[in-house]
């Protein structure tokens, strides 16, 4: 099963390699190679999206809002969407924290009013958005850490 998934993995990488949008994708902190793949197979052409707040509803990563009359009641994600990139992307937010001060500072603001879980799902949707604008305006992610990049472009090699 090993070797299976290591010939799969070695197929993966070298489709990336070849696609400029992947590269573009892995400028961004917490994004590797796997991660650019999964986005733009689900997602398609990004122009379909209207802008940076209609991708992530459609990713379902922004908050359900209840509202009746003058009561708002904010929930948890809205739910639709896709499951394995929402995952995907959380993980990444979770790698993003530790390596990007700028998802750190955001993260650390957000948890202390709404703690660990709704912090990460934060910066995932924030990380998506910039993704939106990344794919959109064509251009890299202007706080990426140049070392890391260097090491996931090096994973493309195989």
């Amino acid at each position: 099963m090993d070797e299976q998934v290591e010939v799969i993995e070695e197929k993966i990488a070298a489709l990336a390699v070849e696609d400029r949008r992947v590269r573009l994708l892995m400028t961004m902190t917490g994004v590797g190679y796997f991660t650019a793949m999964l986005v733009l197979s689900e997602v398609g052409d990004i122009g379909r999206f209207h802008g940076d707040k209609a991708f992530a509803s459609w990713m379902g990563l922004v908050p359900s809002v209840h509202q009746s009359g003058e009561k708002t009641r904010i929930g948890g994600v809205s739910g639709p969407g896709n499951k394995r990139l929402r995952w995907a992307m959380v993980e990444s937010a979770r790698t993003a924290v530790r390596h990007d001060e700028r998802m750190r500072v955001f993260y650390e603001r957000v948890k202390r009013r709404r703690g660990d879980g709704k912090a990460v799902v934060a910066v995932a949707c924030k990380m998506l958005k910039i993704i939106w604008f990344m794919l959109k305006r064509r251009e890299p992610y202007q706080s990426r850490n140049e070392g890391r990049y260097g090491v996931k472009l090096k994973s493309l090699d195989r």
